[in-house]
């Protein structure tokens, strides 16, 4: 497990393109943190590190964007409004998941609301704010789902 102290935006986008040199097809990120906590800057650095020109933006309302061109396609995932895997897997997301068969990387905020879908190893990252309102503590681990 390791922990980076990000000051600033600028720290956590380049944090994401640190990251983006490093991950292969197949990779699947889980980000968590509350709103406003900066995972979708994360994504931005990480679509820019793989060379993704890409507007990367909140799929709040979408729950997926997908960010082709670069080395890799990025899908970025927000499971906010699902509440359960079957709702997932109905809305035609589980393809996304499978390690086998990913063509790039899944990112996925509040991974939470949809336990048992994604399984396997994956790349567990905690974006918390600090006391300063710019600082971030995040914590980048593995683990097995």
């Amino acid at each position: 497990m390791e922990k980076v102290i990000s000051k600033s935006v600028s720290d956590t986008i380049k944090l994401g393109e640190k990251m983006a040199k490093k991950i292969k097809s197949g990779t699947i990120i889980l980000l968590h943190g509350d709103l406003g906590a900066g995972k979708t800057h994360f994504v931005k650095g990480l679509a820019r590190g793989l060379k993704n020109k890409s507007q990367v933006t909140s799929p709040t309302f979408t729950i997926m964007n997908a960010y082709e061109g670069g080395r890799l396609p990025v899908y970025h995932f927000d499971m906010y409004r699902l509440s359960s895997a079957e709702e997932a897997i109905e809305a035609g997301l589980e393809e996304y998941f499978d390690i086998k068969s990913l063509d790039g990387v899944s990112v996925v905020e509040w991974s939470e609301n949809v336990p048992g879908l994604i399984k396997g190893n994956v790349i567990d990252i905690t974006i918390e704010k600090a006391e300063d309102e710019n600082k971030r503590i995040i914590t980048i681990g593995e683990k097995v789902c």
